[in-house]
């Protein structure tokens, strides 16, 4: 995760996050260091990270732009998108009122242990 300003496009955020995502563990043999597909909206579509991806051996799963909807991408990004609205329905993370990061940073946090914490009562 890393926070950035309000009003940075997410598109400049991609290769860091890749960068960040932690070793996968799965078959026996050497581990996965990075994602086999990257799944996005129209706003990562752009031949530059549509090639950056190619050559980190990421197959990019990308709507177009232009091209109507219906591409079977709402199937994935229906997870995101709710879990976007599950931490915007606390308060303090709907708008931003915190000056530091770190407060921010612990809100979010909080927020996500209280969801998890509902789904795990849900199940018992």
């Amino acid at each position: 995760m890393s926070l950035t300003g309000g009003n940075r496009n997410d598109v400049t955020q991609l290769l860091p996050l890749l960068d960040k995502v932690p070793v996968v563990a799965g078959v026996v043999g050497r581990p996965r260091r990075r994602p086999d597909m990257l799944f996005a909206d129209r706003g990562y579509d752009h031949d530059k990270y549509r090639r950056l991806l190619g050559q980190r051996g990421i197959r990019p799963v990308i709507a177009e732009r232009g091209q109507p909807h219906g591409s079977g991408l709402g199937i994935f990004r229906y997870t995101v998108e709710r879990t976007i609205a599950w931490l915007h329905g606390f308060r303090h993370l709907r708008i931003r009122w915190e000056q530091r990061d770190d407060i921010h940073e612990a809100f979010l946090g909080l927020a996500t242990c209280l969801i998890t914490y509902r789904h795990v009562q849900r199940l018992c």
